[in-house]
């Protein structure tokens, strides 16, 4: 059973829907005890950094999904919820991620923010997210920070808006995209399946 985690800040009915298209039992968690009852964890995130911590703080969210993290239970990170994985970001200097991968988040400088629309992804590392995909791949992007990795190993896709930035992380268990896979047509999906049955150590 996946859960996906309703903080107030995500996209979740899109989410949902991807789910039951691809008929994978899932459920929207609306408290924290609910993840005892799942196996696999999705966060959507959309809006800011600092305003999403501050909301999952008091919803009471926020320990137990940054304790299924470092404890590298299936997940996946969907846009704000890949940057959220990391230690911080310059939308919010003083608030803290989960930081399970070390690294910040970044504001674009080089183009108009924010960036809404079709991008590719520039496959890095072999990973079973990708199986029968390809670099050139489109998926719909919408956000104005990009997360800056230090450890390489993680990096698994790259894009380019005005610079070459992270767009696909993952370690173990652990996955986060910054693009909106329930929103990219046929290869979202495609990743959403590879995601649910392929992403296991």
């Amino acid at each position: 059973m996946i859960g996906i985690v309703d903080y107030g800040a995500g996209n979740l009915m899109s989410v949902k829907k991807a789910f039951d298209f691809l008929r994978v039992k899932n459920k929207i968690l609306s408290k924290p005890d609910e993840l005892d009852t799942i196996n696999r964890l999705v966060l959507p995130g959309v809006g800011s950094f600092g305003h999403a911590v501050a909301i999952m703080r008091e919803t009471n969210f926020y320990d137990p999904i940054k304790e299924w993290v470092t404890a590298n239970q299936p997940f996946l990170g969907i846009c704000l919820g890949l940057q959220l994985l990391f230690e911080s970001s310059q939308e919010a200097e003083c608030i803290a991620g989960f930081s399970f991968f070390k690294g910040k988040c970044r504001r674009f400088l080089e183009k108009k923010v924010p960036q809404i629309g079709w991008n590719n992804i520039q496959i890095e590392r072999n990973n079973s997210l990708f199986d029968g995909m390809t670099s050139g791949e489109y998926f719909y992007f919408v956000h104005s920070y990009y997360v800056v990795p230090e450890e390489a190993d993680v990096i698994l896709a790259e894009s380019n808006y005005g610079l070459n930035y992270t767009s696909v992380a993952g370690r173990g268990n652990v996955y986060g995209v910054q693009f909106h896979p329930e929103k990219s047509g046929p290869a979202g999906l495609k990743l959403l399946k590879n995601w649910v049955e392929q992403c296991w150590q």
